[in-house]
């Protein structure tokens, strides 16, 4: 589907840079969807600029799918037990790194930002530069501030309202919020009305690309497997799914889950020793995205989203064509119909019972897994597919530079 704003007889190309601490290599829903927005909309015509902070040996300066990249020198942020838990890194704070940031986006002279993360210091930096210059931005709400310990969502919300909330209010970004949730959220902690309300983007023809690895084999799987994409923080703790197996083994014992990802809140581990159903599990670490579809392409089920979610891995495996439970209400996407046991798989947040009685019904009857498969295919390219998602962001990016 191509932009509005572009083809032949149209305005000219918008220059749209964007903005966010998290970017390729390093894994993770908000930079892989930043990256893809990126190629799309360079796919589309328009000029792009990604300026993101260092991380490992990626290299300063790229070009990549049409567009060029920037990494700002970067500090990491300690590890301290929290929901938010992994490898955060926010710009060295000298004056010559935000004198360069500065110089970037004045030489590229953007008609509009794509800002990426409420809370990362990138987003600050760079929406007080397009508020002083009089330039739109947009401001995608990826992770929120929350969590199950209680002190530390105090904290959190300590956080929001000293110093998220005043740095929103100096940008004053028009807000892209993803789900009902982060609707919710950004209403009560940011008093947020009326923002954009896009579905997260999914890359499917990424997804349509043939596996490069037998998983099965890699692994010595036989029976039936369970593939627990993403990483594991607190948030996203994996519990359900633990507490869930004594059941499911009871039932097929030869079952096996694969946890793809980086293993930053292990309480999980501990748990299935406790249970006797760790040798269930087999953590494999961060993979390439790359090896994305083999994982979901070995899986007979995915179950990642159980504490209460829906995020860019359950919706790239539904969009795969494989089975996966999640975690949200069926009003968690306004203006797209979620049907639970039909076109969704949904369960209560932290339901290890509800866990087991659909894992152990869609492995007892895998016309129903196929079928059920193909219903939440259907649904996440039907309205979630990139090129859908992406029209949309130029849409408004064209209205709000004017175009």
């Amino acid at each position: 589907m191509s932009a509005p704003v572009a083809g032949p007889g149209a305005h000219r190309p918008l220059r749209i840079a964007v903005v966010n601490n998290f970017f390729p290599p390093r894994v993770g829903g908000s930079a892989h969807m930043a990256a893809s927005l990126a190629q799309r909309y360079a796919a589309e015509g328009h000029e792009v600029l990604a300026i993101t902070a260092a991380y490992a040996d990626a290299p300063e300066t790229e070009e990549r799918d049409g567009y060029r990249v920037v990494r700002l020198p970067a500090v990491r942020m300690p590890r301290l037990g929290w929901s938010i838990d992994f490898d955060l890194s926010f710009v060295t704070p000298h004056l010559r790194t935000r004198r360069r940031l500065r110089r970037l986006l004045d030489e590229f002279r953007p008609d509009a930002l794509h800002l990426h993360g409420q809370f990362f210091d990138l987003t600050w930096l760079a929406g007080r530069y397009a508020r002083r210059r009089g330039l739109p931005s947009l401001l995608t709400i990826h992770t929120l501030l929350v969590s199950e310990r209680r002190r530390y969502d105090r904290l959190f919300r300590l956080l929001d309202a000293a110093l998220v909330r005043p740095n929103l209010n100096r940008i004053a970004p028009r807000f892209v919020i993803l789900d009902k949730l982060g609707l919710d959220y950004c209403a009560r902690r940011y008093g947020v009305t009326d923002p954009e309300f896009f579905p997260i983007p999914v890359d499917t023809e990424h997804l349509d690309s043939a596996p490069r690895k037998d998983i099965r084999a890699e692994h010595g799987v036989d029976g039936p497997l369970i593939v627990s994409l993403g990483h594991v923080i607190p948030l996203r703790n994996r519990l359900p799914l633990v507490e869930a197996m004594p059941a499911i083994l009871a039932r097929h014992p030869d079952v096996r889950v694969l946890v793809v990802g980086r293993v930053y809140h292990d309480a999980f581990l501990k748990r299935a020793r406790e249970l006797g159903v760790a040798d269930a599990f087999v953590v494999t670490g961060a993979v390439p995205k790359d090896d994305v579809p083999s994982y979901l392409a070995a899986a007979d089920l995915v179950a990642h989203d159980l504490n209460g979610g829906c995020g860019t891995a359950s919706l790239e495996a539904m969009a795969a064509g494989t089975a996966t439970i999640a975690s949200v209400g069926e009003d968690n996407y306004p203006g797209v119909e979620l049907r639970n046991g039909w076109n969704v798989l949904l369960v209560e947040p932290d339901d290890a019972e509800a866990v087991a009685a659909n894992v152990i019904e869609l492995l007892d009857k895998p016309g129903k897994r196929r079928a059920l498969a193909a219903r939440q295919q259907a649904l996440v390219r039907n309205n979630f597919a990139l090129d859908v998602v992406a029209a949309e962001h130029l849409r408004v990016l064209a209205k709000m530079a004017g175009r």
